[in-house]
């Protein structure tokens, strides 16, 4: 079996090769095709491979290309990881909105639309040439907006991408243990759009254990989004939202925190990568062990700015392991592959699952996966304070891929405007006209 990375060069691409050495079982990918437009990074990242892969005997093949074409011809399964504008474009994201008075994260607020307005262009143009080049592959979204980058490739692949995230299983995980239930066995009742969802309930044999965490102080402090959010909201909710919510709940303290940090999370990974892929250049440079550093401080400084907010110091050990996107990546390959049914909390097209959305819309729910592909299963209805979330950032999506498609600027900042946490119609003129000057790949709006 064979599976094509697009960003091949992307820093995280040996926690999914990592993820392929741990898998012997018959059918499993025997060929992994790297993608990247920039050589050195994917020369570097071939060199963590294979020493990676040291001593494996049945590690799968590794080639490196910058030719689009040839990456995606055979393959029957597409990883999709890129990063248009690199680290240098979410920097930029990030303090165009900042410099504004709002949140620039990634893929909320501000910056999640900046970069959608970059990445859909990108991302409709690999589904074109992969349903052209590859018709019978299926495509495993990770690239960020994942929701809304899963929703622009699926106008051209229909249910052939799946959109993955970690952070919903891990939240899964990280309640099962704490309710002394084993992770494998719970049920995740989990719905809602990528980085904006809710569990509402856990099951484990049949029992809905969720209300004794939401009931025990002791345990919902136990936990990083126990900490993060707080007893009290979390038991008004009556669910644990997903961490990227903090930046809703809690939004004029997230951005008034990011205003004072020394410097954004992009621009610290930007110099933080900067040094790995530098250090790669060196001959004698340990792959391995330097990625592997590399990854630790990664992962131990994720979010602190929010975890500083809640006052919770910074991330216990056993807040460190994520859901695992290599882990979700690799049973959704399975599953499909060799119709190995499983369950899993992915971003797929919504169906009836959410009567509040039309059934185009890509949604992030608990998902029923064979050989098929990826079937939404029914969840119960969400409550209104989820509502107003998810149809407000989900008309902001739509404005986002109307923008794209057609080079308008009007729409484009109506999707600025349309945000929860863009707070005026001027401030979302002004974070175009800022993002039209930092990003010259936004060029292609020119259109009124």
């Amino acid at each position: 079996m064979k599976l094509t990375i697009l960003g091949g060069g992307g820093f995280r691409v040996p926690l999914v090769y990592g993820a392929l050495l741990g898998d012997h079982a018959e059918g499993r990918v025997s060929r992994v095709t790297l993608y990247d437009t920039d050589a050195d990074r994917l020369t570097a990242v071939a060199r963590v491979l294979d020493e990676q892969s040291a001593g494996v005997p049945d590690a799968p093949a590794v080639v490196a290309t910058t030719e689009l074409d040839e990456a995606l011809r055979g393959a029957d399964f597409i990883f999709s990881a890129i990063r248009v504008g690199g680290l240098e474009g979410r920097a930029a994201d990030e303090r165009v909105a900042l410099d504004e008075g709002v949140l620039g994260q990634e893929t909320v607020g501000a910056g999640g639309i900046a970069y959608g307005l970059r990445t859909v262009p990108v991302a409709v143009g690999l589904a074109r040439r992969i349903a052209r080049l590859a018709p019978h592959a299926w495509v495993i979204n990770f690239t960020n907006p994942a929701g809304l980058v899963t929703e622009a490739m699926s106008r051209h692949l229909g249910d052939r991408v799946i959109g993955i995230c970690d952070s919903p299983v891990g939240l899964g995980r990280r309640i099962a243990r704490v309710l002394g239930a084993d992770p494998d066995r719970a049920w995740v009742d989990y719905a809602g759009l990528n980085h904006l969802g809710w569990v509402r309930g856990l099951y484990v044999d049949g029992r809905d254990e969720l209300p004794r965490l939401l009931a025990d102080p002791a345990l919902l402090g136990s936990f990083e989004e126990g900490r993060l959010f707080g007893a009290e909201l979390l038991r008004s909710l009556g669910a644990i939202p997903n961490e990227y919510l903090h930046y809703y709940y809690f939004n004029r303290e997230a951005v008034r925190a990011y205003q004072k940090a020394e410097q954004t999370r992009g621009a610290f990974l930007r110099e933080q990568q900067q040094g790995f892929y530098a250090r790669m250049q060196q001959p004698d440079a340990p792959a391995w062990t330097t990625w592997d550093r590399t990854r630790a401080e990664r992962e131990a400084t994720y979010m602190s700015e929010n975890r500083d907010v809640a006052g919770v110091g910074e991330r216990d050990g056993s807040d460190l392991e994520s859901g695992g996107y290599e882990q979700v990546a690799l049973a959704l390959m399975r599953a499909i592959a060799r119709n190995e049914r499983t369950s899993l909390i992915l971003n797929v097209r919504n169906r009836t699952t959410l009567s509040v959305l039309d059934a185009d819309a890509v949604i992030e729910v608990p998902c029923l996966v064979d050989a098929n592909g990826a079937h939404p299963v029914a969840v119960s209805p969400l409550p209104y304070h989820a509502v107003g979330l998810v149809t407000s950032v989900k008309a902001v999506e739509r404005a986002v891929l109307d923008a794209a498609a057609s080079g308008s600027r009007t729409t484009a900042t109506q999707a600025f405007a349309l945000h929860p946490l863009v707070d005026s119609v001027a401030v979302a003129r002004r974070l175009l006209d800022g993002y039209l000057r930092a990003h010259p790949g936004l060029a292609y709006l020119d259109k009124p």
